[in-house]
């Protein structure tokens, strides 16, 4: 695994998206709805003790994983979970945005960045 960095409660101001959107947010649970355009990705990073779930709601996603390497392109209406612990790269795989829900839980969201935002 790459080099681990400090765990943050906030990571907004490490990527930029189009827009986002909190339709829940209880200790333990929540969900997010995220537009990324074309150009757009969030980084390199894990959760130490919680699962990010995937929905797509509009265009292509394209996440890339470790432990082990792996691509999953999801288009509208697919679903895809990631691990805690589990290092991932989520990009909009098309040419027009993206957008998408993420269930985040259950437990204590925290983000931790890892060293480089290579595919």
């Amino acid at each position: 695994m790459a080099e681990e960095s400090e765990s943050l409660k906030d990571a907004s101001h490490l990527y930029e998206v189009e827009c986002t959107q909190y339709h829940a947010e209880r200790p333990g649970f929540r969900i997010i709805e995220l537009q990324i355009s074309p150009t757009q990705s969030v980084p390199w990073h894990f959760h130490n003790h919680i699962q990010d779930a995937f929905y797509v709601i509009e265009g292509t996603l394209k996440i890339f994983l470790q432990d082990p390497k792996e691509e999953v392109i999801l288009a509208p209406g697919n679903t895809y979970s990631v691990r805690p612990h589990r290092p991932h790269l989520v990009t909009n795989a098309g040419k027009t945005s993206a957008t998408f829900l993420v269930l985040q839980g259950i437990g204590e969201y925290d983000f931790v960045p890892l060293g480089s935002n290579e595919e």
